[in-house]
């Protein structure tokens, strides 16, 4: 008896918890089905109040991204028909080999009248005689609420076509990338977009021109995004891709499905052996991109001195530069123009060390020569050509140690293409993608991935993270350190400033008393240049001052410490906020 009433115990016991299993998986499925009901109403009230403007702005963006493709498309047939009308021949590819036969007069002539006629569009259309490229883009993107100049830039589109056209041995990626600048500008103004949507904006025309550049549209939403933005903000992903795919779309019925660089013998890696020669590579590579910098500098202050000491007319600047380029050309005419035949051959393998080593040099003279010269033009493709030569002269030199454990050379002129190029623009990830997406071979990944890897890291140090923003910081525009950096330049004393007659502002007689021992900072001033008066004095506040006619500075407000840093903080937030939406 007294097992069975224990059994009984067991059975109710059992029985009783699964009953309150079963209700307590009731309720938790309840539990989900309301809050799945509340998320999807949330979802349909976002998308009934906020999904029309979306995809509206989507709208705008494949707009965009069809119209910065159809300007890079039409960029590059510009070039070819100018390039035909002035050399007899319209294909770049066969440009080296043609100019070869050509009289040397003829070569010397185009690059000057080339460089006169850009000096006088410079001139007419600039306030600095200055082509604008993509620096000018990073730096509307941070500045400037995506915003660019127009009319420099078309002036600046315009003097880079005739370059390329005439010998300028730059290369075709920048100026498309800021015409993609002043198409996004025009829509912006039309729009009044704020600073987020102009910048999203912004990032849309530039992935649409990379990838009508270079049928890459995987690389060029990440360029934008890299290079330009700066950042990889989930609200900005979407747009940019429908804008690159878009621009993708109209490089490919306008030339189809074709890669930039078709070869048959990219070769293989032998057991992974050679890695650690890429890795040397790469730091070969980072040296190379160094001394290709610090050139165009160079040439860029050497120009700037000799135009100042001669007084020389800045629109003669170029003609200079287009004279000296067609000397050049006289004896090395691989370096006219954008020199994707060269860089095939060194790709190909066809190309001797010696040979090899001296196009490289050459053509950095050539670039910057051109550069220094404020020639119009951009560094990217000059960096693919002297990327694939330097790779090419260290793999002949490898497959020569050592042989038995060595591929083909032409693979590290692949790694080597990727590395200098990587390294100039500061865009490890999106000159990768691009070297894949140019040659349509994605098994050379790990050697150039292992090379840029290496370039990037040694040049990232030795200059100010890449060549676009050690441009700007020559100009003493901040922006490698970030937005801690550069926000303090975006807000003007005078719009943080507490104004006289605020009862938490200094009175007139205090203003004027600390105006009167050179304590005080102009209302145009930026809290960059403001801020180091707080750090040398011990005043909690700085008269702020406007000059009148007579020279006299009379007080409109002070700014105060804490006020400065609760406006830097907010724009940080903002910022942040930004980036991680």
């Amino acid at each position: 008896m007294p097992s069975l009433r224990l059994r009984a115990v067991l059975v109710r016991t059992k029985d009783l918890r699964e009953c309150v299993m079963t209700q307590s998986t009731r309720t938790v499925l309840v539990q989900q089905f309301l809050q799945a009901k509340a998320e999807i109403g949330d979802a349909w009230q976002v998308l009934r109040h906020r999904g029309p403007s979306q995809v509206q702005f989507w709208f705008i963006a494949l707009a965009i991204g069809v119209a910065a493709g159809v300007a890079a498309v039409a960029f590059r047939k510009g070039i070819n028909a100018l390039q035909s009308v002035l050399y007899g021949n319209e294909d770049v590819r066969l440009l080296h080999s043609h100019a070869e036969h050509l009289p040397w007069f003829w070569l010397l002539l185009i690059p000057t009248l080339g460089g006169l006629v850009v000096g006088l569009i410079l001139h007419k259309t600039t306030p600095d005689g200055r082509v604008r490229s993509v620096a000018d883009v990073i730096e509307g993107a941070a500045l400037t609420d995506g915003r660019v100049e127009m009319r420099a830039g078309i002036g600046s589109m315009l003097a880079s076509l005739i370059t390329l056209s005439s010998g300028g041995s730059t290369g075709r990626e920048g100026p498309v990338v800021h015409l993609a600048g002043v198409i996004s500008t025009w829509v912006c103004r039309r729009i009044n977009a704020d600073g987020i949507t102009g910048r999203d904006l912004l990032g849309c025309a530039v992935a649409a021109a990379v990838s009508a550049s270079f049928n890459a549209p995987i690389a060029g939403a990440l360029f934008a995004l890299e290079v330009v933005l700066r950042h990889f903000a989930v609200h900005a992903f979407a747009p940019i891709v429908i804008a690159s795919v878009a621009g993708t779309v109209i490089n490919r019925l306008d030339r189809g499905d074709v890669t930039e660089f078709a070869l048959n013998t990219p070769g293989a890696l032998q057991f992974y052996v050679e890695l650690p020669a890429f890795l040397l590579l790469g730091l070969v590579c980072g040296l190379v991109s160094l001394l290709l910098m610090r050139s165009i500098f160079l040439a860029e202050d050497l120009g700037t001195h000799v135009q100042n000491s001669l007084r020389m007319p800045r629109w003669l600047r170029p003609a200079v530069s287009g004279a000296l380029l067609g000397l050049l050309a006289i004896w090395f005419p691989h370096i006219i123009g954008v020199g994707y035949e060269t860089t095939i051959l060194a790709l190909s393998g066809e190309l001797a060390l010696g040979t090899a080593i001296l196009f490289a040099v050459i053509k950095t003279v050539a670039l910057a020569l051109t550069m220094g010269g404020r020639m119009g033009g951009g560094v990217f493709s000059p960096s693919l050509m002297i990327g694939a030569l330097t790779g090419l002269a260290f793999g002949l030199i490898a497959t020569r140690v050592l042989p038995d454990v060595s591929g083909t050379h032409a693979l590290y002129a692949f790694a080597g293409m990727g590395a200098v190029a990587a390294a100039v623009l500061g865009a490890p990830i999106s000159t990768t993608l691009i070297v894949f997406e140019l040659t349509g071979d994605w098994q050379i990944g790990l050697a150039v991935m292992v090379s840029v890897s290496m370039s990037t890291a040694l040049a990232s140090r030795l200059v100010d993270r890449s060549f676009f923003l050690t441009q700007l910081e020559r100009r003493d525009v901040h922006l490698a350190a970030g937005p801690q950096a550069y926000l303090l330049a975006m807000l003007r004393a005078g719009a943080v400033m507490r104004p006289l007659g605020d009862p938490r502002c200094l009175d007139r007689a205090g203003c004027e008393a600390l105006i009167a021992e050179g304590v005080c900072v102009p209302a145009s001033a930026t809290l960059e240049a403001a801020m180091p008066w707080f750090d040398r004095d011990e005043h909690p506040c700085i008269p702020v001052v406007v000059r009148e006619e007579d020279g006299r500075e009379t007080p409109v407000g002070a700014l105060y410490h804490i006020d400065a840093l609760k406006a830097y903080n907010r724009a940080l937030a903002a910022t942040a906020a930004e980036e991680h939406s």
